[in-house]
């Protein structure tokens, strides 16, 4: 656990850092609802405030999403923890889906703090698709990976052993 934790944090702040310098790029460089085409048709960069979650769910219900934020991240942080204090390496796929879950739920917070909306700017036009930010591509694909995981990967006594021990496994 001495090498994880710091290597965690460390890379969360790189990751949360990528986050947030693309979202200042286009809050900076574009206005509210421009677009630049980097595929024709296919993919662009349009600036979008989101003031809700996925699809715009639950719009204007930022102090609601917070919470939510706060809760997840707590219990990530937790099962994150529980994680390395283990000595094999069993979990480590596990680890680094949380530390991407945990980036991403953090640099949305932040603007959702800072600014009052998440600024989103990867536009897929070829499909109806809302648009994103680098934040959600973390989210999304380390939950996808988290639950392919659970069920694929580990068995329920293992899941059962993290949240219920805070002894070193090995």
């Amino acid at each position: 656990m001495k090498k994880r934790l710091p290597l965690a944090i460390l890379v969360m702040a790189v990751l949360i850092s990528l986050d947030q310098f693309v979202k200042y790029l286009i809050d900076s460089s574009f206005s509210v609802g421009e677009s630049q085409p980097l595929i024709d048709n296919v993919f662009q960069l349009t600036y979008v405030q989101n003031r809700g979650a996925a699809w715009g769910s639950f719009s204007g219900k930022v102090v609601f999403l917070l919470i939510i934020t706060t809760v997840i991240l707590i219990g990530s942080i937790y099962v994150y923890i529980q994680l390395a204090r283990r000595t094999d390496t069993k979990f480590t796929p596990l680890r680094i889906c949380l530390v991407f879950l945990i980036s991403g739920a953090i640099g949305n917070m932040i603007d959702r703090i800072v600014r009052g909306f998440v600024v989103d700017m990867f536009d897929f036009c070829l499909i109806n698709f809302p648009v994103f930010n680098v934040a959600d591509i973390y989210v999304t694909c380390s939950f996808i990976v988290i639950v392919i995981l659970i069920m694929f990967r580990y068995k329920d006594d293992d899941l059962t052993d993290i949240l219920h021990s805070s002894k070193t496994k090995s």
